[in-house]
């Protein structure tokens, strides 16, 4: 993968990509501002020109897709094609430094702030991100999540079994379907929606459970959300554009593979 862009002739740094690397993910673990990485890594404006420009080269989520397939490979799962993708969003707020293009006021989950999409796989890692406004219905906002990744759904081999895309039932997939039809009309001979599974109060005394009981598969995609919170940069909504949002929940994955592809 290639890491070099286009710069103006300046002298060379003397700073490795990895070292720079390292404290952008301090960055976002820990929630300081730049100016305030510590001293023994790379000048501030050193690190967020790197960071700033893998952002906007897309360099991050090209690594996180790479990553992906690599998690996958290695417990013997197809790297590519996925049989299952469980998707959910969640409402975050934003704090003073988001701009106000970005917020929207989600009246079921009373925040105001935006949402962020995740298309994960059995694993819990993502493999499609999109964040939208709050007040975006979840409708919608897979919608573009899926749209905007289109060409994945395209380039599948259709001899292949259909991928189930897992649903809340916040969710409506007939609306969802007669979107997609208008872009991809042989989308659906490459994908089926299924609601998950949600039990019933005779089914929960049976098991002796009362209350919020997880389901199982759905389960997965919950611990994606909180594996985000536990970056600090990322408890709240701190970025200007949603573009840069989606930036760092990529960053954040990228760093929670290398950690698992580094204990394997």
């Amino acid at each position: 993968m290639n890491l070099c862009y286009r710069r103006k002739k300046t002298k060379p740094t003397t700073w490795s990509k990895r070292i720079i690397l390292d404290a952008v993910f301090y960055q976002l673990k820990n929630g300081c501002n730049w100016r305030d990485l510590p001293k023994d890594f790379p000048p501030y404006s050193t690190v967020y020109w790197h960071y700033k420009q893998w952002r906007k080269a897309g360099i991050i989520t090209e690594i996180m897709q790479t990553l992906h397939g690599r998690v996958r490979e290695k417990i013997n799962k197809k790297p590519e094609w996925k049989t299952l993708i469980i998707i959910d969003s969640q409402a975050v707020k934003n704090t003073c430094n988001a701009s106000r293009e970005t917020s929207g006021f989600c009246f079921y989950k009373a925040t105001n702030g935006i949402k962020r999409h995740l298309a994960v796989d059995s694993l819990g890692f993502p493999f499609f991100t999109h964040c939208t406004q709050a007040n975006i219905s979840d409708d919608q906002g897979l919608i573009d999540m899926l749209i905007s990744n289109i060409n994945y759904f395209k380039l599948k081999p259709v001899d292949l079994p259909k991928t189930t895309i897992l649903l809340d039932n916040g969710y409506h997939p007939n609306t969802i379907e007669s979107e997609l039809k208008k872009i991809y009309p042989e989308i659906m001979t490459k994908i089926k929606f299924e609601l998950s599974a949600k039990p019933s109060k005779t089914e929960k005394e049976k098991q002796g459970k009362f209350g919020f009981v997880p389901v199982k598969m759905r389960w997965v995609i919950e611990r994606s959300n909180s594996w985000m919170e536990r970056c600090k940069s990322l408890i709240k909504n701190f970025e200007k554009t949603l573009d840069n949002a989606k930036t760092k929940i990529d960053l954040c994955f990228v760093r929670l593979m290398l950690k698992r592809l580094a204990h394997n």
